[in-house]
């Protein structure tokens, strides 16, 4: 292939990619991650928590090196589309008069990016093919796979790693969802973006509430509010609860604190992907409505929606909590009704945590009743601590 058949190529492809919605489109090599071993110090250090199929053996070796992967990848597609820019600041709405009011990730307030991206990526590929005359080895991840992704994408010119590890493009920001596909095919690479534009700039590592940023550009899993309301599968640490706000899937404070995203960023330029229209009732959902989700009506009204991943037993339990963080009374009686009926001691057992912060006869009362009544030690050891509250 001439040089100029090839940049015609490129060309075409980078013009379908925006075709499908990616706002960033960028092409690197399949070298190996120069950062790799920050990486590995931050598995070492055990900062990935309970996600432990990020340390296993096999998929180590293939994030030091995306061949073994897909061994005739020659180039890498790295596409980024925009979600919805939650208000600046940490800032949000009360929602409707008289409802308590939760809040989610603006990554999650529409459909599921891995289902979105993973279908686009694929027409990416049936484009190229069609374009090359042939099918070629090729492999697409979205979050999903063994790769360093952010690294790819800094390595495709798309941004830079900020101090709160999100890559961001000086242009568009933070909030990005990020995709790759590994091709058989050699695409001339972008050059890398090696600039830092955070400069002295620190508000993200201020305005964490739970202090999980660290200064190498990772993060203490163990303390981000997003590990905590999504991977975590058990009880939240105690010290953590009160610390986690309104939050109950995911968290964007770090992004919506940085000033990239508030003052130069041009997001309005970019047009919304109607797949990440927010839903209704997602972006601050009702807290005592959802107490009362079964497991049918859970899945129903999360179909699609990146907060399956949650589960019931993990949303109610980041609903108790965030319910016990906004401490009002008018919460007591459905947090009651939770503990004494709930089939889900993880959700009992929050529950009671909530009544203890809340107080009142109410919380006092199911309490004490739940205390004469509960088989489960986990949840008796909640209720105990809640009452000596």
């Amino acid at each position: 292939m001439s040089l100029q058949a090839a940049k015609t190529m490129r060309q075409n492809i980078e013009a379908q990619a925006r075709r499908l919605g990616f706002q960033l489109f960028g092409v690197t090599t399949p070298d190996p991650p120069p950062h790799l071993e920050i990486y590995e110090r931050w598995l070492e250090a055990g900062k990935h928590g309970e996600m432990a199929y990020l340390a296993t053996e096999r998929a180590r070796q293939r994030r030091a090196d995306p061949r073994l992967i897909l061994p005739e990848c020659r180039s890498i597609l790295v596409l980024g589309i925009r979600y919805p820019e939650p208000p600046p600041g940490g800032q949000h709405s009360s929602g409707e008069s008289g409802a308590l009011r939760g809040r989610v990730a603006a990554y999650a307030w529409g459909d599921d990016y891995h289902e979105v991206l993973v279908e686009r990526m694929q027409a990416l590929v049936d484009f190229i093919e069609a374009q090359v005359g042939a099918p070629f080895p090729n492999r697409w991840y979205t979050d999903t796979g063994p790769l360093l992704e952010r690294e790819l994408a800094q390595r495709a010119g798309l941004g830079w790693i900020g101090k709160n590890t999100c890559l961001i493009d000086p242009r568009g920001g933070s909030y990005f969802l990020l995709g790759e596909v590994l091709v058989g095919i050699e695409l001339e690479p972008d050059k890398v973006f090696t600039f830092d534009r955070c400069g002295a700039c620190t508000r993200c590592l201020q305005a964490c509430p739970t202090a999980c940023i660290l200064p190498d550009r990772t993060i203490d899993s163990q303390r981000c509010i997003s590990y905590l309301t999504i991977e975590l599968k058990g009880p939240i640490p105690l010290e953590l609860r009160s610390l986690m706000g309104e939050w109950v899937f995911g968290c964007d404070i770090c992004q919506q604190v940085c000033p990239w995203n508030v003052r130069f960023a041009q997001l309005g330029r970019l047009p919304l992907d109607p797949a990440f229209a927010p839903r209704p009732d997602l972006p601050l959902p009702d807290l005592v409505a959802a107490l009362s989700l079964t497991p049918q009506s859970f899945n129903l009204k999360f179909k699609n929606s990146p907060l399956k991943r949650a589960k019931r037993r993990g949303y109610l339990r980041n609903v108790a909590v965030a319910l016990g963080n906004l401490g009002d009374p008018v919460a007591a009686p459905p947090l009651a009704e939770t503990l004494l009926n709930d089939p889900e001691p993880l959700v009992r057992g929050h529950a009671a945590w909530a009544l203890g912060l809340i107080g009142g006869e109410t919380a006092s009362t199911s309490l004490s009743q739940a205390l004469q009544n509960e088989k489960d030690a986990y949840v008796l050891e909640e209720i105990q601590r809640a009452l000596d509250h």
